[in-house]
């Protein structure tokens, strides 16, 4: 006789499990929401209330005509922008964790060197814009050292932080079952470092699109922050807005993604924390 499938009487059914690339609609309803807020009270500001004068902060018609209007200049300004955050943040990423490495194996290392990373981190990095230019000329250069600047210190704090705090029992695990000190690294401690490390490079992707900004306020390159300073130049302030908008919204994106990247490479880390 066939095995009955029915599930028995008081037995509450089992919960449906989301696929892991299922989006929730609040995921994607919020931010929309928040958006619309923050447009809402940007006209009121300006255009409702005239608590703004219009030259300061123009109202959002003005920028999106300035943004419609001149959107063959900065639509492929906004690609060199993405393309020089995205370049930027890459090797300050990799050049960050390096760091973070060597100041987490050593502590005579990390005595030698972090006074100076910090005090590297306290000068405000447009004071180097000038001389960026002075040191390495003009071009890309003198964007991707200032990116760099902006984003390495806390990559490279956060990945000293995550290597040095490991759990206990899962250092005890290793040292039980006699690893050496790269099996441990590679299994134990990176693995567990992993999702400080994210944090860091969460912070540091923004920054990472302030400081191409910043460096192409000093460059040649036609980015974003080279057409801010032109359009102000002019007396537009629309259309520079309008550049200041694009580079918040490829922020966003690329903030995103990264979190995306993260929870695709770490997906042991939302089945294992509490959530909120």
């Amino acid at each position: 006789m066939a095995q009955s499938t029915d599930t028995p009487a008081g037995t509450p059914p089992a919960p449906a499990v989301p696929g892991r690339f299922a989006v929730r609609p609040s995921t994607v309803v919020l931010p929309t929401l928040g958006l619309v807020i923050a447009v809402a009270a940007w006209w009121l500001a300006t255009s409702g209330l005239h608590l703004v004068h219009p030259a300061a902060l123009p109202p959002p018609q003005a920028v999106w005509r300035g943004l419609t209007g001149s959107a063959e200049v900065l639509l492929p300004a906004l690609g060199i922008t993405t393309w020089t955050t995205l370049l930027g943040f890459l090797l300050s990423a990799v050049a960050g964790v390096l760091i973070g490495m060597a100041l987490a194996a050593s502590h005579r290392v990390e005595r030698m060197f972090a006074p100076l990373l910090v005090g590297i981190n306290a000068v405000p990095k447009i004071a180097f814009g000038p001389l960026l230019v002075v040191a390495v000329g003009w071009g890309q250069k003198p964007i991707l050292t200032m990116v760099f600047l902006l984003c390495f210190f806390p990559i490279v704090l956060s990945t000293a932080t995550g290597l040095t705090t490991t759990p206990a029992d899962l250092a005890e695990l290793a040292r039980s079952l006699n690893a050496s000190w790269w099996q441990a690294f590679r299994k134990v401690r990176f693995p567990a470092a992993l999702p400080q490390i994210f944090v860091g490079l969460k912070v540091a992707m923004p920054l990472a699109a302030i400081g191409a900004v910043i460096g192409e306020f000093y460059s040649d390159k036609p980015g974003l922050g080279y057409q801010i300073l032109q359009y102000n130049g002019i007396g537009d302030t629309a259309t520079a807005w309008a550049a200041i908008v694009l580079v918040a919204l490829m922020s966003i994106l690329l903030y995103s993604a990264l979190t995306l990247v993260e929870r695709l490479a770490l997906p042991w880390v939302r089945a294992t924390t509490s959530a909120r």
